[in-house]
C-alpha cells in the first residue's frame, strides 16, 4: 500500500443523522478529512475531529457538481498523505452512488479502502412514512430505479413492469410523465402511489394519491427534491409513524 492512509466510504443514511450506524459514525470521529455530499446532514459533520478538513463534493441535477473524477483524485491524494479519509455519501455508497467507482480509483490507486454500509432511501424512506414496500398477500416484490429523465424512466420503467411495488428515485420533476408512462404500461390508474419529501427527517411531508393524480397532488403541494415515489398497492398499507426520536443518541454513542 501507498503510504498509512485509508478511505471509509460511509453510507449517512436516509436523511435522519440519527439513522447513521455505530461504525460509520465512529469512522467520523476519527477522520482527518471528510468529503461530503449535499445531502449529508450538518449534525454529522459536525463530528469530525475540529482539525478535521471539510471537502463538499456535492451534485446536482442541472446545477453545478463536482466532477467524479476530482472526487476519486481528492480520497487518494488526502489518503496517500497519510490521513484517514472519510467519503460521507446519502443513502448506501452503493446504491444509486458512485461507491462503486470511488472503491475501483482506490483499489487501481493501491489505497485502502473500507466500505461502512448506510440505509438506502430507497427502503428507509418509504419505511419512515408507515409503508412497507413488501407485505403479505399483497406485494411479494419490489423494484428500485432512478429516473432524473423522462427519456432514461421509459426504458427503466417497462423492464421493472412485473414488480408488485415501485419504488423511483430521482423522479419528482418527471412525476406526472412517469405516471403516464406506468399507466400506458397497463397499471390502473387507480393504483396507489405516495411521494415523501425529505423521508426521515422532521420536514417529511408525504402526499397520496393515484396514477391519475398524484402528478396534480404534488405539484399543488409543492414537492421538491429529494423526494421518493412508491407506486402499489402496498401504499394503503401504510400506517401511523408516531415513534419519538431520541435525541442525544450521538453523546451515548461515543467511543
Amino acid at each position: 500500500m501507498i503510504g498509512d492512509g485509508v478511505v471509509y466510504l460511509v453510507g449517512a443514511g436516509p436523511g435522519d443523522p440519527e439513522l447513521i450506524s455505530v461504525r460509520g459514525l465512529r469512522r467520523i470521529r476519527e477522520a482527518d478529512v471528510v468529503v461530503y455530499d449535499r445531502l449529508v446532514s450538518n449534525a454529522l459533520l459536525e463530528e469530525a475531529p475540529p482539525h478535521a478538513e471539510l471537502v463538499y463534493a456535492g451534485k446536482r441535477v442541472g446545477g453545478p457538481s463536482a466532477r467524479q473524477e476530482d472526487i476519486n483524485d481528492i480520497l487518494v491524494d488526502r489518503a496517500r498523505a497519510g490521513n484517514a479519509v472519510v467519503r460521507l455519501k446519502g443513502g448506501d455508497p452503493f446504491v444509486f452512488g458512485r461507491g462503486g467507482e470511488e472503491a475501483q480509483a482506490c483499489a487501481l490507486a493501491d489505497v485502502r479502502c473500507e466500505i461502512v454500509p448506510g440505509i438506502s432511501s430507497a427502503v428507509g424512506v418509504p419505511t419512515s412514512a408507515g409503508i412497507p414496500v413488501t407485505r403479505r398477500g399483497v406485494a411479494a416484490s419490489f423494484a428500485v430505479v432512478s429516473a432524473q429523465r423522462a427519456d432514461e424512466a421509459e426504458s427503466k420503467l417497462a423492464a421493472l413492469a412485473g414488480a408488485e411495488t415501485l419504488v423511483i428515485m430521482m423522479g419528482v420533476a418527471q412525476l406526472p410523465q412517469i405516471a403516464a408512462l406506468l399507466v400506458r404500461d397497463h397499471r390502473s390508474p387507480t393504483t396507489p402511489v405516495a411521494v415523501i419529501e425529505r423521508g426521515t427527517e422532521p420536514e417529511e411531508r408525504v402526499v397520496v394519491g393515484t396514477l391519475a393524480t398524484i402528478g396534480e397532488l404534488a405539484q399543488r403541494e409543492q414537492i421538491k427534491s429529494p423526494a421518493t415515489i412508491v407506486v402499489g398497492d402496498v401504499v394503503n398499507m401504510r400506517v401511523a409513524n408516531k415513534s419519538e426520536a431520541r435525541r442525544g443518541a450521538f453523546a451515548e454513542l461515543a467511543g
